[in-house]
């Protein structure tokens, strides 16, 4: 099974810690969080890695090496010259994904006690173009799906904004989830990542704006326990997280 690691990130929210290091390799409880994401893939029988880099990416280069890849054929999708956010980075990274065999994106700073190969096989079996994990989480930003777990649309409790361009939001239609930065991608997408997608983009904006044509679902979860250690506030607490998913 292949899967692929946002590492590119600049982590400036982790400044001064991402003045000399990437986010990736930042220590949670002793590990950096890129080994915790490693190890959850591995022993979810994930054996084929994609890692896109940037931020200080030879860095993670010499911790993969030094770590013989974990045990795992990892390749490295090079960013370096051009940080191409989410969506660019998947587009680049499309030849490591050839055929027809999904494979899970999962952002580096995401930690959850998600079931990650139960996610992969219930896209296996949707026919779906991607499927987003999403939960119920409270935030003001929600991904908006219908009625068959489909996705529509998102909007912005706070301020109104909505998307795409001309959705109009009905809270009786559409059920409110908020994304987890960790979801499943047939190579049936790239199909629809024609000319108008190039360079850099947002996974985000593409999946709001191709969601009319391709099959964008959703695994739409009540219980998810989840923490985005890529902030200063949440780092401190990913010690007693890592704990609770451990059962320590």
């Amino acid at each position: 099974m292949k899967a692929m690691i946002f590492a590119a990130g600049l982590g400036t929210r982790l400044k001064p810690l991402t003045d000399h290091m990437p986010k990736a390799l930042v220590p949670v409880n002793g590990r950096p969080m890129l080994e915790h994401v490693i190890l959850k893939l591995k022993q979810s029988g994930f054996n084929e890695l994609v890692i896109n880099i940037h931020h200080f990416g030879e860095q993670i280069i010499d911790f993969l090496e030094a770590n013989q890849n974990f045990g795992l054929t990892i390749h490295i999708s090079d960013e370096r010259e051009q940080l191409l956010d989410t969506g660019g980075g998947i587009k680049k990274a499309a030849p490591f994904f050839q055929g027809n065999e999904p494979f899970l994106i999962h952002n580096v700073d995401i930690l959850s006690d998600t079931d990650l190969k139960a996610l992969y096989e219930s896209h296996l079996h949707s026919g779906n173009d991607a499927t987003l994990l999403a939960s119920k989480r409270t935030t003001a930003r929600y991904l908006l799906f219908d009625k068959q777990a489909y996705l529509r649309g998102w909007v912005n409790k706070d301020t109104g904004q909505t998307k795409p361009e001309g959705f109009e939001y009905d809270a009786t239609k559409y059920q409110e989830y908020a994304f987890s930065g960790i979801h499943v991608i047939s190579p049936s997408l790239f199909r629809y990542m024609d000319e108008r997608w190039k360079g850099k983009f947002p996974i985000m904006d593409f999946y709001l704006q191709t969601c009319g044509e391709a099959r964008i679902g959703g695994c739409l979860t009540k219980e998810l326990h989840l923490i985005d250690i890529g902030k200063p506030e949440t780092l401190e607490k990913a010690a007693s997280f890592l704990a609770e998913l451990n059962h320590e």
